[in-house]
């Protein structure tokens, strides 16, 4: 069920999703709209969830985690308990960035990072190797990271008529 939002709405989305750290009033002089209005709709839109977090983007390398994978997963059995169980475990481990369950040849795709690739092949016992519901998994070492984000784009709703 998707959550009505407006033209306005969709305009002070696209601005959070760039930069999080303007103002109500900055938001508001490019929407035109007062900063208690910037407010009330940023409050609903939280609170619907259409706007899941407020986020800082920060640069592995910066912190000392100049290391990233893209590990393909498989999981031995595609059961319920199984599934829930992995997903719970990728969101319990600080070193996994993303995780996805997906269609086609794995089960989930998850990005993990590391201080350097022995820090890694520690990851990989510890997560993998000890997980009796793990099938296999595959790593892309990730050379460069080209764009990082969660922006979307969003169209403004039609005009109701």
């Amino acid at each position: 069920m998707a959550v009505e939002y407006d033209r306005l709405d969709a305009r002070i989305m696209t601005l959070v999703q760039s930069n999080n750290r303007l103002t109500s009033d900055e938001i508001g002089e490019r929407v035109g709209l007062s900063a208690t209005a910037v407010q009330r709709r940023l409050k609903k839109l939280r609170d619907s969830r259409i706007i899941e977090a407020d986020v800082s983007i920060v640069s592995p390398k910066a912190v000392g985690r100049p290391v990233s994978m893209l590990v393909l997963v498989s999981l031995e059995r595609e059961r319920a308990d199984i599934i829930d169980r992995f997903k719970q475990a990728l969101r319990a481990n600080a070193e996994v960035m993303s995780g996805y369950y997906v269609t086609g040849e794995a089960d989930f795709v998850i990005i993990v990072t590391a201080t350097d690739m022995e820090g890694y092949e520690q990851f990989t016992r510890r997560f993998f190797y000890e997980n009796p519901d793990i099938k296999g998994f595959k790593t892309l070492v990730i050379m460069d990271r080209v764009k990082v984000g969660f922006t979307i784009p969003i169209e403004a709703p039609e005009a109701a008529g």
